[in-house]
């Protein structure tokens, strides 16, 4: 087994570590974490640990201590849900997030880089990835996905260095930290109370009947919990809202509703009845917001606009876009623009992004500035005439 007490000694001399996870989702309420990577520099050598929470069940506490020190970097590829997994499962903060899938985006590579790909680019190293989809959770772990788990960390901290030596040479090496700290708090948590609200066709309901359906999902949640599957096998999306609809006071009325099979009437259909009750009795629940939807005609061109001047911003700084906008954020600026309304809170108006194109789109919109295109085809913004 591991000595963890030594390895998280060694991360703290060196000031980080490198950390991946493998996990399985299929037919769980949450994922079922099979296996911790992590690497740690000693002296001029990598030092690569494979920790197995299935067989081994090590005393994790010297390793958490450290991830949730800000003073030890902590260096993943994709971090959300290698966070949110260890945050829960080993019940610890992690903080000093450098996620090298951000950083590619900021130093000139897809914002969306895969590992093995950005390897590749950036060290000119190639890694086998056949074992990635792979039962983790059998035991023994073959020879192939000990050396694929390993593969995952041992150049993870010298590609942070370059990705941060690029970074620090544009200035950017401060806009990736923090755009890294919010997935400091990455959770796979969920509220029963909240999860209504990502049923599809939800505001599609009465005011009356979503709060059957705030009833249902919160139900669906705990149960789903509690026997750890997903929560389709508890009960499919399109039924909980029909149910909803019909809001069935029997079982009989409960059996009629599609996609609500008999073994499901007979093992959980007094709790679901339960549930329509509960949901009966509760305060009628408005119909949420649109996020955005555009009620002019007249925002698509602008919107066109606009979005191409954050594409000419994002290639001259040398940054993918995805980082900078979506059609959505871009969206809900023109509209509240014309509108008059205040600023969205949106990123693309925000902190860095801000100083780099959010403050000159404003400026756009509001009319005292021109767009035109130079001989080249590039696309020039200057003070309105």
């Amino acid at each position: 087994m591991t000595d963890l007490a030594a390895l998280a000694a060694s991360a703290r001399a060196a000031g980080r570590l490198g950390l991946d996870t493998e996990f399985m989702t299929e037919g769980r309420y949450y994922p079922l974490l099979c296996l911790v990577q992590v690497s740690v520099e000693e002296g001029d050598a990598v030092r690569v640990a494979l920790l197995d929470p299935l067989t081994e069940q090590p005393d994790v506490g010297p390793l958490a201590e450290v991830l949730a020190d800000p003073e030890v970097e902590v260096v993943l590829h994709a971090a959300r849900q290698d966070v949110a997994i260890l945050r829960r499962t080993w019940r610890t903060e992690i903080r000093g997030v450098f996620d090298t899938q951000v950083a590619a985006g900021f130093a000139g590579f897809s914002a969306q880089a895969g590992y093995n790909n950005l390897l590749g680019e950036a060290l000119g190293v190639s890694l086998p990835k056949s074992a990635g989809f792979t039962r983790w959770d059998v035991r023994p772990l073959t020879e192939e996905q000990t050396t694929y788990a390993e593969g995952d960390v041992l150049y993870l901290l010298q590609l942070a260095d370059e990705l941060q030596r690029r970074l620090a040479e544009s200035g950017r090496l401060d806009w990736v930290r923090d755009e890294c700290k919010p997935l400091e708090r990455a959770s796979d948590e969920r509220d029963p109370e909240e999860s209504w609200r990502r049923l599809p066709r939800v505001n599609q309901l009465s005011n009356k009947a979503r709060a059957v359906a705030k009833a249902l999902a919160a139900w669906r949640e705990r149960t789903a919990a509690e026997e750890d599957r997903p929560l389709a096998s508890v009960l499919a999306d399109a039924a909980l809202v029909e149910i909803a609809r019909r809001q069935p006071a029997d079982v009989a009325g409960l059996g009629k509703i599609r996609g609500v099979h008999p073994p499901t009437v007979r093992r959980r259909g007094d709790a679901i009845l339960a549930a329509v009750r509960e949901g009966q009795a509760a305060p009628p629940l408005p119909r949420q917001e649109e996020v955005w939807v555009a009620p002019d005609a007249r925002d698509a061109p602008v919107a066109a606009l606009a979005e191409a001047l954050a594409r000419q911003r994002a290639l001259e700084a040398g940054l993918a876009y995805e980082l900078i906008a979506t059609r959505a954020e871009i969206g809900r600026i023109v509209t509240a623009a014309r509108r008059g309304d205040p600023e969205p809170d949106v990123r693309t108006v925000q902190g860095w992004r801000r100083e780099l194109v959010g403050a000159e789109l404003l400026e756009l919109l509001a009319g005292r500035l021109a767009v035109s295109v130079d001989g080249g085809g590039r696309l020039l913004v200057s003070p309105q005439a």
